[in-house]
């Protein structure tokens, strides 16, 4: 299992599959499975049963995850690598194409 870098809420781009080239909003990350569902990205159709959530049933579209490795953060647009930082007592996110502190 490796760390991941990206979080939940980071603005991300798909760099594979066939939403290359796609950006999004991080919904969740699964860091169990390396997984991440990233907003209107990879969408599939599902039919579900009628239920207490969803008392119609039908057909439902929705994200489904993919993993990791394929997207990057993305950084004033362009996409860029994550790296770490110790600045004073605290661990921070830095964007490697400028060396800006990301959070």
């Amino acid at each position: 299992m490796s760390m991941a870098k990206i979080k939940r809420g980071d603005t991300v781009r798909v760099i594979a599959g066939k939403d290359k080239g796609k950006s999004g909003k991080v919904i969740s990350v699964d860091r169990k499975n390396s997984k991440v569902v990233v907003e209107n990205v990879n969408m599939i159709t599902k039919h579900e049963k009628p239920s207490m959530r969803n008392q119609e049933g039908g057909i439902v579209h929705r994200e489904a995850p993919f993993h990791i490795s394929n997207v990057m953060y993305e950084h004033n647009g362009k996409p860029t690598r994550i790296g770490f930082k110790i600045e004073g007592d605290k661990k921070v996110r830095i964007a490697k194409s400028t060396g800006e502190v990301i959070d």
